[in-house]
């Protein structure tokens, strides 16, 4: 079931982000930042438990984008991760944006829903500010990705 996030499932969601930036998969997030921006986190919850989470980042009147996207090991290639996707861009309509875009290293999970690959340098400077927490910064080597809503 995909609900919004809340306070007590801000550690539950830490847990499954910090997984994937040990790997070199994401950007971590402080367990503060969770609590900072947990209104924008959806999650995926199963049995009483914390296996999926994103969140949707509003960047600018017509721009967003998904974040944070990050699915149990145990739960994999069940949909789980599409379907938390397609609830950030059903509320990024509601909210009127007309563009979201992602940074991934698997971007044929994203063209599967319609995103396409766009260059970098096409998203406005504004969307780099936590790129500088990156290790790899400015050598960035994530693949972006976006969908006209």
């Amino acid at each position: 079931m995909i609900r919004r996030a809340r306070i007590p499932d801000a550690k539950s969601i830490h847990k499954l982000l910090i997984g994937y930036a040990k790997d070199g998969l994401m950007l971590s997030r402080s367990l503060a930042e969770i609590y900072e921006t947990i209104r924008d986190f959806y999650v995926f919850e199963e049995d009483g438990e914390v296996v999926g989470t994103v969140s949707l980042n509003i960047c600018w009147e017509d721009l967003a984008e998904v974040r944070s996207l990050a699915v149990s090991e145990s739960s994999g290639l069940k949909g789980i991760g599409r379907q938390l996707v397609m609830a950030c861009l059903e509320e990024a309509r509601q909210l009127g944006v007309r563009r979201v875009f992602a940074l991934t290293y698997k971007p044929g999970f994203f063209e599967k829903m319609g995103f396409h690959l766009i260059e970098k340098s096409e998203l406005p400077h504004k969307i780099w500010s936590d790129c500088i927490k990156c290790a790899k910064f400015p050598e960035c080597d994530e693949i972006a990705l976006s969908i006209e809503l």
